[in-house]
């Protein structure tokens, strides 16, 4: 198929049915992304403030034949919110002055936001309401909820609340050929057919645009708690982990895995940052309980730590004692990332494997990649779910430039390793444009058509994010 860009006439189109300051230049801030791994184009971009306006936009490209890049935060990993030199220069749709909140409803534990509201904000909402809403993301200062709905994003309460999938109730979304659906259910009941509000979500803008949300809301926990604990292996980290869940069944609402490495990075790139540990351990473990009011997370925490001592699971800890306490605990893993980009990685790879097999491919991996060459792995995420963040640096003293020649196969060795341990290369951060190879690659055969063949129903002439997510057809 072919597209055309957003030329001159396809603009002065546009500027003729729609409001004068929608439009704007192509800036940088549109055509870069955090990992400066890909650099954008745009013939032009708009900033729509309503549905109406995104159904306009998309009904002119449907019609025009151009390409359409849905932006939200711009804090996506993968590339997806970038569209390359290849290829036409496309139209950029910012949702970010739809930031409208459409309604509260505390009774039925649901809000209802527009795509373009920051996450912290709706996370500020819900609180006002006196309620939670647990999605929770190192870039949840700029991350839209449009995007993170879009790539079904993770974060560090998934164990307990699931991600953004499972916190989505309804959607109100444009499709390629600008009809609006109007799917802003309420409801956690509603067996009606396909579920078109789980198929927009995770397709990363090439099925439709989100344009409003409706979330659900949890009970802010009365009682919080957090405790790092240090574990000989991984084999030990996953039988805490068992332990700790019937001790405390479903309180847990984060379970951390740390290396040795991670805690390293931060002694050496952020020295004023407080460590947990003077003797940085091996492993270590961070948990995080929410608890109904009149009981003490430090005393269930205490008592785990007892009973993992007894049975040989771990054998020190930190129990926070107060709310700053637990932040600094918090603080430190939620630093690692900072460390990792300071350090500089060879590779970086956002993986998930069956919780059973995790220190098996820990250790396979190690054999591997130390017969590529001389490198330092660190491995680290949320073990509760099996989502690894497992990135690969350069030696002691060395620059990741020289290591420059083995990314590709760094990357090969991780990749094919996750699946042969029946993992996903894609845990939280979706598809975008790094990731289609690999998904071609990996991907089952018969899911992959299944993926074209929607992809041409809902959108023919291949105008909604091309390049993203979906392999072209052979």
């Amino acid at each position: 198929m072919t597209l055309n860009p957003a030329d001159t006439s396809f603009v002065d189109h546009l500027r003729a049915v729609l409001p004068a300051d929608t439009l704007r230049p192509a800036e940088p801030r549109y055509l870069e992304e955090p990992r400066g791994r890909y650099q954008g184009q745009a013939g032009v971009i708009a900033l729509p403030r309503s549905t109406e306006e995104v159904a306009t936009l998309l009904r002119a490209a449907h019609t025009a034949r151009v390409p359409v890049v849905p932006y939200g935060g711009g804090t996506g990993l993968v590339g997806g919110q970038i569209m390359g030199a290849a290829g036409p220069a496309p139209l950029v749709i910012s949702l970010e002055r739809m930031t409208a909140l459409r309604g509260v409803y505390p009774q039925e534990n649901v809000i209802a936001v527009e795509a373009g509201m920051i996450l912290a904000e709706v996370q500020r909402a819900a609180t006002e309401a006196g309620r939670l809403f647990p999605l929770s993301l190192a870039a949840e200062g700029t991350a839209r909820i449009g995007g993170t709905l879009a790539t079904n994003a993770g974060g560090v309460n998934v164990l307990r609340y699931g991600n953004a999938r499972d916190l989505c109730l309804g959607l109100e979304a444009v499709l390629p050929n600008g009809e609006i659906w109007q799917g802003l259910s309420r409801l956690r009941k509603d067996n009606t057919g396909y579920d078109l509000r789980n198929l927009l979500i995770g397709a990363e803008g090439t099925l439709g645009i989100i344009t409003a949300a409706s979330l659900k809301l949890s009970p802010i926990p009365a009682e919080q708690g957090t405790a790092m604990l240090t574990v000989a292996s991984p084999v030990a980290a996953i039988d805490l982990l068992a332990m700790a869940r019937d001790q405390l069944g479903e309180t847990i609402s984060a379970f951390e895995l740390i290396h040795r490495q991670g805690l390293e990075f931060l002694r050496e790139t952020l020295p004023d940052l407080r460590l947990p540990f003077a003797d940085l351990p091996d492993w270590c473990v961070l948990i995080d309980l929410g608890l109904p009011k009149g009981r003490s997370p430090a005393d269930a925490l205490a008592a785990l730590f007892e009973t993992a001592l007894d049975a040989g699971l771990c054998a020190d800890g930190v129990i926070a004692q107060s709310e700053a306490q637990r932040q600094a605990l918090w603080s430190a893993r939620e630093h690692i990332p900072e460390g990792n980009r300071r350090i500089g990685s060879v590779s970086s790879h956002d993986i998930s494997i069956p919780i059973s097999r995790i220190p098996d491919f820990i250790f396979e991996g190690g054999k591997r990649l130390a017969a590529l060459g001389d490198m330092r792995i660190n491995c680290f995420g949320h073990l509760g779910d099996g989502n690894l963040h497992y990135n690969v640096f350069p030696a002691q003293g060395k620059d990741r430039r020289a290591y420059e020649h083995l990314r590709d196969d760094v990357k090969r060795c991780v990749h094919d390793l996750t699946h042969e341990y029946d993992g996903s290369v894609s845990a939280e951060h979706g598809i975008g444009r790094l990731k289609v190879a690999d998904l071609r690659r990996y991907g089952d055969p018969v899911k992959l058509a299944a993926m074209q063949a929607i992809k041409q129903a809902l959108d023919p002439h291949g105008i909604m994010n091309p390049g993203a997510v979906v392999p072209l057809a052979d």
